[in-house]
C-alpha cells in the first residue's frame, strides 16, 4: 500500500480564540455578555441583589404601558359588560361567605336571572327558616354584588316522590301525609 491511497483527513476549522486562556463556547463568557449589553442599554439601573426570601419589589413607573394587572382586569370586564355575569357567578361561589356556613351547609343555589336568586333547602324546616330570613339574605347580597342586583329570593323545598305511578295508582288521592316543602 502507499501513501497516497489515503486521502488525508480534514481538520474542522476552528474559530479563532476571543481572548487568551478562555474557551470559545464558555457559557460564563456568554452570560457576562449579555449582561454587559442589558447594562449599556439601560444605563443607572443597576441589579441590586435580594436578600433570600425577600420578594422582589415593584417599581412603578418603569414602563409608560406598565398597570396592576387589577387594573387591566377591571378594564377588560368593563369594556365586554360582564359586570352582571361576574356578580352572577359571585352569587354560587360566595354563597357560603355570604350567608353562613350554618345556612349553606343546608341550601343550595340552582340559579340567578331577572335578580331572582333561587334557592334549594335540603328539608322543609329549612325552606322555612331561608323564606324568614330572605329579606336579610337579599340585604346582604346586594351588600356583596352591588345595590340592586338582587331583588328576591326564590327558596324551594326538598323534591317530593311521584305517587302517581304504579299498577295501584288512586285518582285524585293526595299522596302520603308528609312534610316535603
Amino acid at each position: 500500500m502507499t501513501d497516497d491511497a489515503v486521502p488525508p483527513e480534514s481538520e474542522p476549522e476552528s474559530e479563532p480564540d476571543p481572548a487568551p486562556g478562555r474557551k470559545p463556547d464558555d457559557p460564563m463568557r456568554l452570560a457576562r455578555e449579555l449582561a454587559d449589553g442589558y447594562r449599556s442599554a439601560n444605563p443607572g439601573s443597576v441589579p441590586r441583589r435580594r436578600r433570600r426570601g425577600q420578594r422582589p419589589v415593584a417599581r412603578r413607573g418603569d414602563r409608560d404601558d406598565a398597570m396592576p394587572l387589577a387594573a387591566a382586569l377591571g378594564d377588560l370586564v368593563d369594556q365586554q359588560g360582564w359586570t352582571d355575569q361576574l356578580a352572577a357567578s359571585r352569587v354560587f361561589t360566595d354563597w357560603s361567605s355570604i350567608v353562613g356556613p350554618d345556612i349553606a351547609q343546608h341550601s343550595l343555589v340552582e340559579g340567578f336571572a331577572d335578580q331572582v336568586v333561587s334557592v334549594r333547602a335540603d328539608s322543609s324546616a329549612w325552606r322555612k327558616e331561608l323564606q324568614l330570613l330572605a329579606p336579610r339574605i337579599v340585604a346582604r347580597l346586594n351588600e356583596e354584588l352591588g345595590h340592586g342586583s338582587v331583588l328576591r329570593i326564590d327558596v324551594r323545598g326538598p323534591e317530593a316522590p311521584s305517587w302517581k305511578h304504579g299498577k295501584r295508582t288512586v285518582r285524585g288521592g293526595r299522596g302520603p301525609r308528609d312534610t316535603y316543602g
